[in-house]
């Protein structure tokens, strides 16, 4: 009897040692594939904008209208990828969105002409959105369960910080590698060429995740909830669109995507206002990315312990009060040290709200079933900013060159803050969810 008992108990250990490694694993790829598929699309601007606005000859503004051309084709992909992910496995659907997403960056490294670079970007909007995203935020609130969405989203956008900052140090190590002469001295023929073998790097990388996710993520739980989704999952939208939690994390997503959009210029400001050149400038649209896993993680587990929407709230007071130092234009060239810090200060609020603002659905009482329609849906407004916020910006940045472009910027981000800031505080009240910090 005592032998049976501890074969059983053994059984038993081995199963939940199983069952942690089988959520490890998982939790790893959809962090690798969450960054992985937006290298192309967004990660490279961003790091690289100077460089990327010179060996596309592009002005700030055309590259924000491919930015909305993207954001055009997602608003659509949204509702559609929302209903998808209640049908079909994660698993397949994050695989083949990576592969056609790596595809596109084949073409991209053959530097073609605007109109040629409108189509890449649409393309990746249905790559990156209809087949991608509605599945990883349903496979995430999964591995999470009912008692740690925090930690959860936590760990994905953490997660996905630590592979953006790597990805982009590698960058612009192959970039500044590759060039024959130095960046002061190279030609644009040899930037295109240097830049090449960044695009190439990037889709082999994304390839690869593709790959290991189609051969290694688990999907058992994911089958079994595409299986009990309900086909009537529109029509249960609309009830749910009825709450007002609803409408407001629609407002709480967009104000803290607008923060994130400005990201983008870093590298921008970072070269136009405090004269960086092109490499010292990638390093700084880089090394912003490590505070992101940093402030992710630690805001995601404090979030398990308290509640999600009174970080939310503070992540937008902090992105206001950064904001707003960037916006009266009190930083120059000679100011390095205060220019860091603001950058830390902006960078850190727009990552706690970015971090947990899916983590508030639970908050919300949208019922799992239907998690990705109603992704979907609320995408819909939320990621708004992926049509209007990097066209606006560009014009700011075109018609007002130096300082004066970006202060406008920033006040774009001032006035979304407190939007951000306002719904937040709503939301948690209806939420029924008291302010509160104590850990």
């Amino acid at each position: 009897m005592l032998y049976i008992a501890n074969k059983k108990t053994s059984l038993i250990i081995f199963k939940i040692l199983m069952r942690k490694k089988r959520d490890l694993v998982t939790i790893i790829l959809l962090i690798l594939s969450g960054e992985c598929i937006y290298i192309l699309p967004y990660v490279l601007a961003r790091i690289f904008r100077p460089t990327f606005l010179e060996v596309f000859n592009l002005s700030n503004f055309e590259l924000g209208s491919l930015f909305s051309v993207y954001g055009i084709v997602a608003i659509f992909s949204y509702i559609f990828g929302g209903v998808i992910a209640d049908s079909f496995s994660p698993r397949k659907l994050i695989s083949t969105a990576l592969f056609l997403t790596a595809l596109g960056g084949v073409f991209l490294a053959t530097f073609p002409s605007y109109n040629i670079l409108k189509i890449i970007y649409g393309y990746w909007g249905i790559t990156t959105v209809l087949l991608f995203w509605g599945a990883m935020i349903k496979a995430t609130r999964l591995w999470g369960g009912s008692n740690s969405q925090g930690r959860a989203y936590g760990y994905l956008d953490g997660g996905r910080g630590i592979v953006a900052a790597l990805i982009g140090s590698i960058s612009v190590f192959i970039f500044s590698f590759s060039l024959t002469n130095d960046i002061n001295s190279s030609n644009l023929i040899e930037r295109q060429e240097a830049f090449k073998y960044v695009i190439l790097f990037s889709s082999f990388l994304i390839s690869i995740v593709g790959l290991l996710v189609l051969l290694f993520m688990n999907t058992k739980e994911d089958f079994k909830s595409a299986n009990h989704s309900s086909i009537n999952s529109i029509k249960k939208i609309k009830e749910v669109l009825k709450l007002k939690s609803v409408w407001l994390l629609m407002i709480i997503i967009m104000s803290a995507y607008v923060g994130y959009k400005t990201t983008d210029i870093y590298s921008l400001y970072a070269s136009d206002v405090m004269f960086f050149d092109q490499i010292n400038a990638s390093k700084v649209g880089s090394l912003q990315l490590y505070l992101r896993p940093i402030i992710c993680v630690l805001i995601g587990l404090l979030a398990d312990r308290t509640n999600s929407s009174s970080w939310i709230i503070i992540g937008f007071i902090i992105m206001l009060f950064g904001a707003s130092i960037f916006a009266v234009g009190i930083i120059n060239s000679e100011m390095n040290f205060i220019f860091i810090l603001s950058l830390i200060i902006v960078a850190v609020g727009t990552y706690a709200a970015r971090a947990l603002y899916y983590a508030i659905f639970q908050e919300g009482n949208i019922p799992i079933g239907i998690m990705g329609t109603a992704v979907g849906i609320i995408s819909v407004v939320g990621y708004t900013p992926d049509i209007f916020a990097s066209p606006v910006m560009g014009y700011f940045l075109d018609n007002y060159p130096g300082n004066l472009g970006h202060q406008y910027v920033f006040s774009m981000l001032v006035v979304f803050s407190l939007f951000g800031l306002i719904a937040s505080i709503k939301f948690a009240k209806i939420s029924n969810k008291t302010f509160k910090l104590i850990v």
